[in-house]
C-alpha cells in the first residue's frame, strides 16, 4: 500500500469513528405519544383516573397510547400528536413523589402540576396537529397526562418506566 494511500485509508476510517461516536453521542430515546378520544359528543366519564380500582381502563372515551412504555435515562424526544377530530388535547409530563397520593386540584378538574412535580410538556394541541419535546430525564417512573380540565379522568394517562 502506498504512503499516500495509507493516509487516505487512515483519514476515511477516522471519519466514520467520529461520524458513529457523534451519533452515539447524539442519540436519545424516542417516544411517540398519540392522543385519542372517541370524539366530543361522547360523554367524559370520570371515573378512569390512576388508581381507580374498579375502572376498566379499555372503556375510557380519552386516552395516550405510547410506542414504549419504558425508554432509558438521558435525553428522551417525545413525539406527540392529537388524534382527535374535535378536542384539543395536550400531553404533561408529571414525575410525583408518591403515585398513590396525588395531588388533584378539584375547583380546576385536573392534576397539580406543581405538586406532582412538572416535568415538561407538549401544550395544547389543535387536533389533527403534531408537537414534541425533548426532556433530559433521571430513572424513575413518569405520569404522562392530558391535564385539560377532566380528561386525565376520563381516562387520559399512562405510565412511563425510565431505566439507569
Amino acid at each position: 500500500m502506498t504512503k499516500r494511500l495509507k493516509y487516505a485509508f487512515l483519514g476515511v476510517v477516522s471519519a466514520v469513528v467520529f461520524a458513529a461516536s457523534s451519533f452515539a453521542a447524539s442519540a436519545e430515546g424516542l417516544v411517540t405519544a398519540h392522543l385519542w378520544d372517541k370524539g366530543a359528543a361522547m360523554e367524559m366519564t370520570p371515573n378512569f383516573a390512576y388508581g381507580a380500582s374498579a375502572a376498566d381502563k379499555a372503556k375510557a372515551t380519552m386516552g395516550i397510547k405510547l410506542s414504549q412504555m419504558s425508554v432509558p435515562a438521558g435525553k428522551v424526544k417525545f413525539n406527540v400528536t392529537n388524534d382527535s377530530k374535535d378536542t384539543i388535547h395536550e400531553m404533561v409530563v408529571l414525575q410525583p413523589a408518591d403515585l398513590n397520593k396525588l395531588a388533584y386540584v378539584d375547583a380546576e378538574n385536573r392534576l397539580s402540576e406543581e405538586s406532582n412535580v412538572h416535568i415538561g410538556e407538549v401544550s395544547e394541541l389543535d387536533p389533527g396537529k403534531t408537537g414534541s419535546v425533548t426532556l433530559d430525564m433521571k430513572p424513575g417512573t413518569y405520569l404522562i397526562v392530558c391535564n385539560i380540565p377532566g380528561h386525565y379522568k376520563a381516562g387520559m394517562w399512562e405510565l412511563l418506566k425510565v431505566t439507569k
